[in-house]
């Protein structure tokens, strides 16, 4: 009868070689596992103490101490594109009557919590805030395009498993922010505005060149893997019909993205604008806020633009001329 081949022996070397590899991959499941649950602890903790006023927003209220009667909120295409005396004038009213408290990357949740908390400030008022598609849209997973509000309301859990293991840099930035709002929040409330540029607005006095211009729209990092029937859009345009009943009235400007940029060209862009623009006036006619959907203004040309979506300083004027035209008394 014919013997089966035999196995050689492993080698000495080669027992050594397979225990080292598996005591590493043990290891690195190990460390893993370590480092999922201090993220989660940190993540715990940051839920805990997070604030939905950001530092940025924070660090312009101080602004409503004139008590004022038109409150620009939002985020950075409000911050760079209204001029609060400005329109002030327009409305013949005294400087001071309208401010500017928008800021980089702003949500409504964020506007929300103000209004909230100073009712007072926000009763007679007429608030203005811009939205922008990045606010609604649950695909993008970049730190920068993500709503730190609208992150701690998925809890750590949610968390977790919508941002990891491509997006940890934007679970690390709402640690660092949740961290910053808590300390500011602690801050003294009585700060001098006077470091607060004019009425809160700022402004972009450069241009990019034309070659580091994004080529179209659609493929714009805020339609990014375009979802607007997720959990940001949810929890946002609440905040938004929550605000109804916070002021005397509340208008959502959709600022319009530079003239060089053609819609009829660009159907993907079409597409989704069309879907985000009848999100926003859907839940508008439902709650009770104006939309001032502004997909052009009269008079503006590329030269008064400083990107794709902000005027420059010789296109602020013009925007707030033209947004003030737009708005009901």
């Amino acid at each position: 009868m014919a013997q089966g081949a035999s196995i050689p022996a492993r080698s000495p070397f080669q027992r050594v070689q397979i225990s080292s590899a598996r005591w590493i991959a043990g290891l690195l499941v190990l460390t893993a596992v370590a480092w999922l649950v201090a993220l989660a602890g940190l993540l715990a903790v940051a839920n805990r103490v997070h604030d939905d006023v950001p530092v940025l927003l924070s660090q312009k209220l101080p602004l409503l101490a004139s008590h004022p009667d038109l409150i620009f909120g939002g985020d950075s295409r409000t911050l760079y594109q209204v001029d609060p005396r400005l329109a002030a004038q327009l409305a013949g009213k005294a400087e001071g009557s309208a401010v500017n408290i928008a800021y980089d990357a702003g949500e409504p949740l964020a506007l929300l919590a103000v209004m909230r908390r100073e009712p007072d400030l926000f009763r007679n008022a007429h608030v203005v805030v811009s939205v922008s598609p990045f606010v609604f849209n649950d695909g993008i997973r970049q730190a920068v395009f993500n709503p730190q509000d609208a992150v701690a309301r998925l809890g750590v859990f949610g968390q977790m498993t919508t941002y990891l293991p491509l997006r940890v840099s934007t679970l690390i930035r709402f640690i660092r922010e949740a961290f910053a709002a808590r300390l500011e929040s602690q801050r003294p409330t009585s700060r001098p505005v006077q470091s607060l540029a004019a009425a809160g607005l700022f402004f972009l006095d450069i241009s990019q060149p034309e070659d580091r211009l994004p080529a179209a729209i659609g493929a714009h990092p805020h339609y990014a893997n375009w979802n607007i029937a997720g959990a940001k859009a949810r929890f946002e345009t609440a905040a938004l019909c929550d605000m109804v009943n916070l002021a005397r009235k509340v208008t959502v400007v959709i600022p319009p993205w530079a003239p060089r940029y053609d819609r009829a060209k660009d159907p993907e862009w079409k597409e989704k604008d069309d879907q985000y623009v009848s999100l926003v006036t859907v839940v508008g006619r439902a709650c009770g806020f104006d939309v001032v959907n502004i997909m052009s203004v009269p008079g503006v040309t590329q030269a008064n633009y400083a990107d794709e979506m902000h005027v420059n300083i010789s296109g602020i004027p013009i925007y707030t001329r033209y947004l003030m035209s737009r708005l009901a008394p």
